[in-house]
């Protein structure tokens, strides 16, 4: 019986796009973005500056990127995790 069900790849592509999908992918972006400023290390404040929200198309639908573009990002990363913590907790609703 469920070997049967043939998903309609169309539909999932037109759904992905939909306005209402789009807004929740920013709310999230957002969330996680808020998140990692507030809990970014300040030293100099240039990591800080730096986290951003970026969007990116992917085959099948808008991506939300939340990034860190300072030179030090990768090393703050490293010994913070900032980003992924941030990202991680936004994605918990």
């Amino acid at each position: 019986m469920a070997r049967d069900f043939v998903p309609d790849q169309a539909w999932f592509d037109q759904a992905l796009r939909m306005p209402g999908v789009e807004a929740l992918v920013d709310e999230v972006a957002d969330e996680a973005l808020a998140a990692a400023k507030a809990s970014a290390p300040v030293d100099s404040a240039d990591y800080k500056k730096s986290i951003r929200k970026r969007y990116r198309q992917a085959r099948y639908r808008r991506v939300a990127l939340v990034e860190a573009t300072d030179p030090k990002s990768l090393l703050i990363e490293a010994k913070t995790g900032n980003l992924a913590r941030s990202l991680k907790s936004a994605g918990r609703r």
